[in-house]
């Protein structure tokens, strides 16, 4: 039998080739796949598939909280703050002539705008944003509740809101120059407060030493049975919050190394924190209560009471 190999011809046959799939090569880097069309493909195929089985479930952040921090920590240390025009970069250095040769080295690269110190930025650190977000963060929260189907008694609340903020255009938060760096949270719950689906409101304030550096106030998901689940929600949010806190710190080089501390006005929240053991009134809350613990255990986090 004469075959092809026998003779010579090693040139495949079109006439076979009616599925052929263009292969790609192997690449040694992430850019490379990028530029490549088939290894681009098959990268979305497989996103797709991990989205489409709601593989990930993708936690919310508050709003522009990576900034307010870095910004706050950068007052705080005195770090000199430069702002550049590409697409609203900022660069932090710890000092000025560090931020000139990473300026120079970014012209080299980029076609960019300096700005120059940055003094103002789209009004986070303005007077009344800051007020509101303390003084009435609960009172605008429940607000928003109503938005849907707003009433006669929302409107006469949210005009006392803008009055308030009205006569206290000359209040503020003020961020000082602080060598500490002790990470400190506040936490506190309002247990079934909401009168309609009776869910309790939580909130923290983190403290980067004397400086507020983020805070929340947010309605839970879910409704809590006991007090302590409600005021052990808050304290896992805080912790949450402050875990995120110190990994950017490292990320930019200032890491701590005091334990952060978590103040609450509950007393069984303190014990339940360094005893993870479960019983009927904590079984709703067994994730928060074990990823406080772990937090605890591994000496990040320190759960202190507080009278109320």
């Amino acid at each position: 039998m004469v075959t092809r190999s026998k003779v010579g011809i090693v040139k495949a046959n079109p006439k076979y080739n009616l599925h052929v799939i263009t292969s790609s090569p192997i690449l040694k880097s992430p850019f490379h796949a990028l530029r490549d069309p088939n290894w681009k493909q098959a990268m979305c195929d497989k996103y797709k598939a991990l989205i489409d089985n709601n593989t990930w479930l993708l936690p919310c952040c508050q709003p522009a909280t990576t900034t307010d921090s870095v910004l706050r920590l950068a007052v705080s240390r005195q770090w000199p703050i430069h702002q550049l025009d590409v697409k609203n970069a900022f660069l932090f250095a710890s000092s000025t002539s560090l931020l000139q040769c990473i300026i120079s080295l970014l012209h080299v690269e980029f076609a960019m705008t300096d700005l120059g110190p940055l003094n103002y930025f789209l009004g986070r650190f303005n007077v009344d944003t800051d007020r509101s977000s303390l003084d009435e963060g609960i009172n605008v929260q429940q607000l928003c509740l109503y938005m849907h189907d707003p009433r006669e008694p929302h409107l006469n609340a949210m005009k006392r809101v803008l009055r308030y903020l009205r006569g206290t255009t000359d209040l503020g938060l003020q961020l000082f120059r602080s060598t500490t760096s002790q990470l400190i949270a506040y936490s506190d719950a309002d247990w079934v407060g909401c009168p309609v689906t009776r869910r309790s409101t939580s909130g923290y304030c983190v403290f980067l030493g004397d400086n507020l550096l983020t805070w929340s106030s947010k309605r839970q998901d879910t409704l809590s049975y006991f007090s302590v689940e409600a005021e052990y929600r808050g304290v896992a949010n805080g912790v949450a919050e402050t875990s995120w806190i110190r990994n950017l710190l490292c990320e930019l080089h200032t890491p701590l190394f005091t334990t952060t501390l978590i103040y609450c006005d509950n007393v069984n929240v303190v014990y339940m924190s360094a005893n993870p053991v479960q019983h009927q009134r904590t079984k709703h809350i067994e994730i928060d209560i074990h990823f406080v613990h772990d937090k605890v255990a591994a000496g990040h986090v320190r759960v202190l009471h507080i009278p109320s």
